[in-house]
């Protein structure tokens, strides 16, 4: 059974709907919740589910990113993950540690890429005045939201939105999506899902 590693930085709804789908499709294992905050909510959420957890504070580290991936780094590689999911993961990591999970680590963003890599994608996205937003799974590269898309679900941004009106649509549609993409991952099927 494949062997999944999730990384968090807050409150890990994406994480909890992840771990509730493999424990009850008993297709893949939580090995590990990891977050680079130690007050992240979702690591007390995780323990109570059963999953091994561990915080590697990035505050230390201030602006040396490698040191501070080498120290995720070592709780991560004792798990043993065969795959790895960034959810809600909050720190832009570099070529180097995706390199060690490469072609096997995913991640969710809240829109439709290729549009609105980054930060404040709702905002942007009512900005512009588009129909529609929603989310992205795919595969983590060296480049910040750019790898191969396996899903996308679609919400219709409507009159009167807020960011975080279109944001709680828009993470509805995220538990759905990421579990269902896991699930076709692990089962080796790489084509683009749409929700």
């Amino acid at each position: 059974m494949k062997r999944v590693a999730i990384l968090i930085s807050g409150g890990g709804s994406n994480m909890v709907r992840l771990v509730e789908d493999m424990q009850a499709g008993g297709y893949a294992t939580p090995v590990l919740v990891a977050s680079n905050d130690p007050s992240a909510a979702g690591l007390e959420k995780a323990a109570k589910m059963g999953v091994p957890v561990v915080a590697v504070d990035h505050r230390p580290f201030g602006k040396d990113r490698a040191g501070f991936e080498a120290e995720l780094l070592k709780p991560i590689l004792a798990a043993k993950p065969d795959i790895v999911c960034l959810a809600g993961f909050m720190r832009v990591l570099t070529p180097d540690f995706v390199r060690h999970f490469e072609g096997r680590m995913l991640n969710i963003h809240p829109s439709l890429l290729p549009k609105y890599p980054g930060l404040h994608t709702h905002q942007r996205a009512i900005e512009a005045g588009d129909a529609e937003a929603g989310a992205t799974v795919h595969e983590v590269t060296a480049v910040l939201d750019d790898g191969p898309i396996l899903g996308q679900a679609r919400v219709p941004v409507e009159a009167g939105d807020s960011p975080e009106t279109l944001a709680a649509r828009v993470l509805v549609q995220e538990h759905r999506l990421y579990p269902a993409v896991l699930r076709r991952f692990v089962a080796g099927e790489r084509g683009p899902l749409s929700l």
